[in-house]
């Protein structure tokens, strides 16, 4: 079991509010190829999509697994929006606490940046219950965490039941991490340019047919733990040869330029002290037993 400092980090209640599905003034989505198109994307409660399922070949852009939690709307409290985003962690329990399905529970599994929506997994019968506008409250667990044995690999958005369920090894002198695929950090597109990883996401851009069939990604899958080679994700996404990123796939690949599925960040090391090691089961759904896999 590897040492972190869990003692010390503070679990504290953030709050959410179901949202309502999103269409941008235009209606349109111009696709990578100029064709204009309309789909579902960000928000609500999405039925038929959740950690586990593919991220690719849908009729959708940018849309979210499970229920899609944003913040306080009164513009005077945008720092409580922001503590959602920020303090929210994969893995935490989010506690339904209104309406017919007062008392049900689910977990955070993604963390969506511009909309700044938090992702949640429920129950296919929980989510009947649910409505648009309904306060989920979630236990916010994890920021802070550290490996105190390996200061060189950097935490950000993981709960530590998460840490503990994957159980990664430390093997001379790096972080054995299971992932679904390896990704080039040449692909990687919208979410570049932020000074921090402890909200949101960046794309993996899939327009490029050779490098999808190369890296074997048209199979990635919502919940994929996944390795973002040469990419440093210390102080915001920058390109660093050697350098290694770990995240989760948090919502469904794009036609929009520059976008694709979107990937928060867990883990990262400027200097290589991650090792990937490919296991087709590296998914939250699985590590979790949020749901058969």
């Amino acid at each position: 079991m590897l040492r972190t400092n869990r003692d010390s980090l503070i679990k504290i209640s953030v709050m959410g509010m179901i949202s309502s599905p999103v269409i941008g003034e235009s209606v349109y989505k111009i696709s990578a190829e100029g064709e204009p198109v309309i789909l579902p994307g960000v928000g609500g409660i999405t039925y038929n999509l959740r950690v586990g399922d593919l991220a690719c070949g849908w009729m959708a852009d940018h849309v979210e697994p499970g229920v899609s939690l944003e913040g306080v709307t009164d513009p005077r409290m945008q720092g409580q929006s922001r503590g959602l985003n920020v303090l929210s962690c994969i893995g935490n329990e989010a506690l339904v606490i209104e309406g017919d399905a007062k008392g049900e529970r689910g977990v955070v599994v993604g963390k969506h940046g511009g909309i700044e929506h938090v992702m949640v997994d429920f129950s296919p019968e929980i989510m009947e219950k649910l409505v648009i506008d309904q306060k989920v409250m979630i236990k916010a667990y994890g920021v802070g965490l550290k490996l105190l044995d390996l200061p060189e690999v950097q935490v950000f958005n993981a709960d530590p039941r998460l840490l503990e369920a994957m159980d990664p090894k430390v093997v001379e002198g790096k972080l054995e991490i299971p992932v679904t695929h390896t990704i080039p950090a040449a692909i990687m597109g919208s979410g570049l340019g932020a000074s921090h990883v402890s909200s949101g996401d960046y794309d993996i851009t899939l327009f490029d047919d050779a490098v999808v069939e190369k890296y074997g990604l048209t199979d990635l899958r919502l919940g994929d733990l996944v390795a973002i080679l040469d990419a440093d994700n210390s102080y915001g996404r920058i390109y660093r040869q050697g350098a290694i990123t770990v995240g989760i796939v948090t919502h469904s690949n794009c036609v929009i330029a520059g976008h694709g599925p979107g990937v928060t960040s867990l883990f990262t090391s400027k200097n290589g002290k991650i090792r990937p090691i490919i296991a087709e089961d590296a998914n939250i759904a699985k590590i979790l037993k949020i749901r058969d896999y």
